[in-house]
């Protein structure tokens, strides 16, 4: 019996190593799975940065291809005012002729092609002076209208969509002498 009690404490021993064995690799997978983890977490966040670039790309994507014909219409702006004041200086003594009805014909047909374009005049008369809008050329003393208060448009202004691409040059009135600013 003592070689069986022998084999015996021989077979426990190596039940002993085993068990120390498990816990390094206990603490190996524990190790492994904070790794994973992270890993996780380093992929979702890359992911979620790469959907934002992709939206934020295509937005401007969008908004260059919106405002790309910006510089063109700047361009053809001042053949727009130049019809309109030739227009206007000739509406008097002109208007029955035929080449003024001609000039009237081409500067319609040019404005409804820039309001297809998104192309919009800055409304101004009557309106109260905003600087996001207006530049202001000259201020005159008036009592008939309130202070702030466009009375005359130089220069037509112009939105493309939602953008101001030209500030209307305007004249306000301002408060007459002796009278007070509200």
């Amino acid at each position: 019996m003592t070689e069986q009690t022998t084999e015996n404490v021989q077979n426990e021993q190596p039940a002993e190593p085993q068990a120390a064995d498990t816990a390094p690799q206990k603490s190996e997978l524990e190790t492994a799975n904070e790794t994973i983890a992270s890993l996780r977490d380093q992929l979702l966040r890359k992911a979620a940065e790469f959907d934002n670039f992709k939206r934020r790309a295509e937005q401007n994507q969008m908004t260059f291809a919106k405002y790309a014909s910006e510089n063109v219409i700047l361009g053809l702006l001042p053949v727009v005012d130049d019809l309109s004041r030739s227009l206007k200086s000739g509406r008097e003594k002109l208007e029955n002729d035929p080449f003024y009805k001609g000039v009237e014909l081409i500067l319609n047909k040019f404005t409804k092609l820039l309001e297809a374009q998104g192309v919009k005049p800055i409304e101004s008369v009557g309106k109260e002076f905003n600087v996001e809008y207006h530049d202001v050329m000259m201020q005159v003393p008036r009592t008939d209208v309130p202070a702030n208060t466009i009375i005359e448009e130089i220069e037509t202004g112009y939105f493309l969509f939602d953008k101001v691409i030209r500030h209307a040059k305007v004249i306000v009135a301002s408060a007459a002498e002796g009278e007070t600013k509200n």
